[in-house]
């Protein structure tokens, strides 16, 4: 399997910015890390990189949450930090990863100690609107090289619900090492455990699907649908190799693709995928090295634009998803987005 970090999505542990957020933390990561077996001196390292968020979080921004789960790539574990907030924002990214800078009179070393204890990490800032900060750290030395292409997701339930009916899946078309790939985005009809339900079965049929033809795969999927209540599905084919993107969709979901500077819309039709499934039909657009394919459920504003958003195509696929849920996430909605960058060479 080419290297990507989150294959699918799994339980995301949110944690709201207040005066106990740094132990709360603390203790969420430590028992992630110890769940995939970091030895305790890896153990610490996330604690660190945690209360180091949590810190910057309750001294800088305005709010912000963290967010941590586990992620696998390739059959390899890893423990995933995100911080997102809402702002101010950070004018002078490298600057403030440089130890010693600090602006509010301390030693100035947290955002630095992120980039120096996490096997990868990342910083993406928008003046005025907010950041996100992401540090991953992998169970062992096998790190998993970078595909061709790179997925990453996020998913986040609605406030008072503790399960997020809206999900998504990546697999690679065909072999191991294959330069393409398939990426479900599903939207559970409703709210809470009924609408989770749905979406874990979503992820079954997706992952249980022989297809590799994206309007075959959403067949396979609404079959897998049919007697619940139904969810909006799209499913992508992400050709590297090909330049192309592929897609077949019902439901509202988003999907655009963007590269320099342009922006190229992928078409859903009206449906239910498990209820009522239209005819399926494809639509194409090119992917060429640098593209980012985008993907997300009605929980995230479809205004937002990737000219917008500078620089963030250049970051881990996980920070990119982090920060447009960030800045496009409805609050009264269930949210999910997955992304997948196409490398230069």
């Amino acid at each position: 399997m080419n290297a990507t970090p989150v294959t699918e999505a799994g339980d995301v542990c949110w944690l709201r910015s207040d005066i106990a957020l740094a132990a709360a933390a603390r203790r969420q990561a430590a028992q992630l890390a110890r769940g995939i077996c970091l030895p305790e001196e890896r153990v610490a390292r996330v604690e660190l990189c945690v209360t180091e968020m949590a810190t910057n979080l309750l001294k800088y921004a305005d709010d912000g949450s963290l967010a941590l789960r586990v992620v696998r790539a390739g059959g390899h574990p890893a423990v995933e930090c995100l911080s997102l907030d809402s702002g101010p924002g950070i004018d002078d990214v490298h600057g403030a990863l440089r130890d010693g800078t600090s602006a509010s009179g301390s030693l100035g070393i947290g955002m630095g100690a992120i980039g120096r204890l996490a096997d990868a990490s990342g910083v993406h800032s928008l003046p005025g609107r907010g950041t996100v900060v992401f540090a991953r750290f992998w169970a062992d030395d096998r790190i998993p090289p970078p595909g061709p292409v790179r997925t990453g997701g996020l998913t986040r339930p609605i406030s008072g619900e503790r399960v997020c009916g809206d999900t998504w899946a990546v697999r690679p078309l065909g072999a191991p090492g294959s330069d393409a790939l398939l990426l479900m985005m599903c939207d559970g009809l409703g709210h809470g455990p009924l609408a989770a339900r749905v979406a874990d079965r979503a992820r079954e049929a997706f992952r249980d699907s022989g297809h590799t033809s994206p309007e075959a795969v959403l067949q396979d999927v609404h079959r897998g649908l049919r007697g619940t209540r139904g969810a909006a599905v799209a499913i992508a084919l992400a050709d590297a190799a090909g330049q192309r993107v592929r897609l077949s969709g019902a439901g509202n979901i988003a999907a655009l693709v963007a590269s320099e500077g342009t922006r190229s819309g992928l078409l859903s039709l009206p449906g239910i995928v498990g209820l009522q499934l239209p005819r399926p039909r494809t639509f194409e657009a090119a992917f060429p090295p640098g593209a980012a394919l985008v993907m997300h459920s009605d929980g995230l504003s479809d205004r937002w634009k990737p000219a917008d958003f500078r620089g963030l195509f250049a970051q881990d696929p996980a920070l990119a998803a982090a920060q447009i849920l960030n800045q496009a996430a409805v609050r009264r909605d269930d949210a999910g987005i997955v992304v997948a960058l196409h490398r230069r060479p």
